[in-house]
């Protein structure tokens, strides 16, 4: 029987393998913008030796899941610049064992007890104007500790929003709103496959969280009607150990505050939209490329740097970054392209972020020539 099992479980990720693979090589042509998605999220029993078939055995939230109001182990939490996901807004939460705690990080990922969950909701509202308004949840992803390791799991959610459930395999979902100009905007939403979870969260060959890191978490947050620091309230519920003290904590600044200097925006852009891949740890290592906040020479930040390989991706550019210019960019030219042969990051989004797009533009093109020294 479990010989059965198992056999199940690897030839699911053996399709779903191939069928990312297959998705790459065809949408390398061309890439509907607008197909009808059929995927209808349901109950599939042979994934039960992978995790909780249904999002709602974990018990993670009180009353109408749809609601995801919090049990008192689960604990909300928001990022200073969040990565970009096709205009997808999320919740977040980390579930964390009674009585069990995280380990505070200046720099990494923070140390979590076996037992925890990263809890990640995507969802769209109807009318992007209306925060209260009707809204749909896409899906949830699940990060959870097992042991030593962490394991990802993506959970669909149905039409009606009574559950989400377990799939391997990714899916596609039509998704229609009101943006925040008032124009109505479409998208195929894409739920990537297991592997593809995997893709974005390595670094030294092991899955991590991405984003509770000290310079993500280190803001301000309403919790209990109240706006404070959310390491400072998860210090006083006594699930955060090691805080330093306040002078000594990093932040990234919010990518969209225009309060804030344009370098540090570009960035925290940057960083939690490039850096988990280009790293010296991430999957884009041989790149060369450091996109998080800690790259300190030109060369890790692309300035002036040539590729490593030329052709379509690079489009015949001769570097990552031109100061002063960011037509000449290939860091620009990826980041504007929906093509998948050469749009950064490769998976997560089918439209181009023409926010984003356009802060990394605005950085570029204000960059001196001789910073680059």
């Amino acid at each position: 029987m479990k010989s059965t099992i198992k056999n199940t479980i690897l030839s699911l990720l053996f399709l779903a393998s191939t069928v990312a693979c297959q998705e790459t090589k065809t949408s390398k042509k061309e890439r509907p913008k607008a197909v009808k998605a059929s995927y209808e999220a349901k109950e599939n029993p042979a994934l039960a030796s992978l995790g909780k078939l249904k999002l709602s055995e974990y018990g993670f939230f009180n009353g109408k899941i749809s609601d995801l109001n919090p049990i008192a182990e689960v604990y909300h939490y928001e990022l200073n610049s969040a990565l970009f996901t096709d205009y997808a807004f999320k919740k977040r939460f980390i579930y964390l064992p009674n009585g069990k705690s995280m380990t505070y990080d200046p720099e990494e990922t923070f140390d979590f007890p076996k037992g925890a969950v990263i809890i990640k909701n995507f969802y769209y509202l109807t009318d992007f104007r209306k925060p209260e308004g009707e809204k749909e949840i896409i899906e949830t992803r699940l990060l959870i500790k097992e042991t030593s390791d962490w394991k990802a799991l993506s959970y669909i959610w149905n039409k009606e929003q009574t559950d989400a459930f377990l799939e391997v395999a990714g899916a596609e979902k039509q998704v229609e709103w009101t943006h925040y100009d008032g124009t109505l905007k479409q998208v195929n939403y894409l739920v990537p496959n297991m592997n593809q979870c995997k893709s974005c969260h390595m670094s030294d060959k092991k899955i991590v969280p991405i984003g509770p890191k000290a310079r993500h978490l280190n803001r301000s947050f309403v919790y209990e009607e109240k706006a404070v620091n959310q390491l400072e309230y998860f210090e006083s519920k006594a699930i955060l150990n090691g805080l330093v003290e306040k002078n000594d904590r990093p932040a990234n600044v919010e990518w969209d505050d225009e309060a804030a200097l344009l370098h540090d925006r570009a960035i925290a852009y940057l960083d939690i939209n490039c850096g988990h891949c280009h790293n010296p740890k991430g999957p884009a290592k041989t790149s060369g490329l450091d996109l998080t906040v800690f790259a300190k020479t030109n060369m890790e930040k692309g300035i002036l740097k040539a590729p490593i390989a030329a052709g379509k991706g690079s489009g015949n550019l001769n570097y990552d970054i031109v100061p002063g210019n960011p037509k000449h960019s290939i860091l620009h030219y990826r980041m504007a392209s929906t093509d998948p042969g050469i749009m950064m990051p490769e998976i997560g989004r089918s439209l181009a972020h023409k926010e984003g797009v356009e802060l990394i533009s605005e950085w570029i093109k204000n960059m001196k020539v001789e910073s680059s020294k």
